[in-house]
């Protein structure tokens, strides 16, 4: 046997391998009910998780993670007013300006069990593209809003806005430094962001 032949079969058996691996954690994870395989996912992608059970938590949890990262005197952005008025009361800074922002907190459409991500659109970006916002992302969503699959969250806000369907619909997902991991047409153009989800318990 020559070296060619080592070297082939083993970057067959590699290749083998890998995807032996990634059949075992998909059958894992596919039989998981949707708000595990959305939490497995979504960490998988490098995203942090947060569960919470009221308002008062979410502020709470808020207030830690600004703790966590320094963002003592940092500025937020929201494109939301009532975001604005509800974390002002808990002393959280805003500016009007994108630009000057460090960190960007909004609500989102959905979230996709599927493959981990976050379904926004120009409800919660406006006109932006992602790679426009600041690197620090903090998504509050419900779990009333988990869906399967990224077309189950189409067909969703479709039904739900009827013949004034929003624009700029995508996905959130990279949260890691790592080459682009997805070729859905719903990411491109992403860019990786530190992301924060809360999530809150709504049924």
């Amino acid at each position: 046997m020559g070296i060619l032949d080592i070297l082939f079969r083993g970057g067959k058996k590699k290749s083998a391998d890998n995807a032996l691996e990634n059949d075992k954690n998909h059958l894992e994870t596919s039989n998981l009910p949707i708000d595990e395989k959305f939490t497995v996912n979504f960490r998988e992608n490098g995203g942090k998780f947060l569960y919470c059970t009221s308002i008062d938590e979410i502020s709470s949890n808020i207030q830690n993670i600004i703790a966590e990262n320094k963002w003592q005197t940092h500025t937020f952005f929201a494109m939301d007013k009532r975001l604005i008025r509800k974390f002002e009361r808990d002393n959280i800074k805003f500016s009007t300006s994108l630009e000057e922002s460090k960190i960007f907190i909004t609500h989102c459409e959905h979230l996709i069990a599927q493959n981990g991500s976050i379904l926004v659109c120009s409800n919660q970006l406006n006109e932006k593209k992602i790679n426009e916002l600041p690197s620090n992302m903090i998504v509050l969503a419900k779990t009333s809003q988990l869906v399967p699959t990224i077309g189950e969250g189409l067909k969703t806000i479709k039904k739900t806005y009827g013949n004034q369907i929003p624009v700029n619909i995508t996905t959130l997902k990279h949260f890691k430094e790592a080459g682009e991991n997805s070729t859905d047409f719903l990411s491109y153009g992403s860019s990786t962001k530190n992301m924060y989800l809360l999530l809150l318990e709504d049924l």
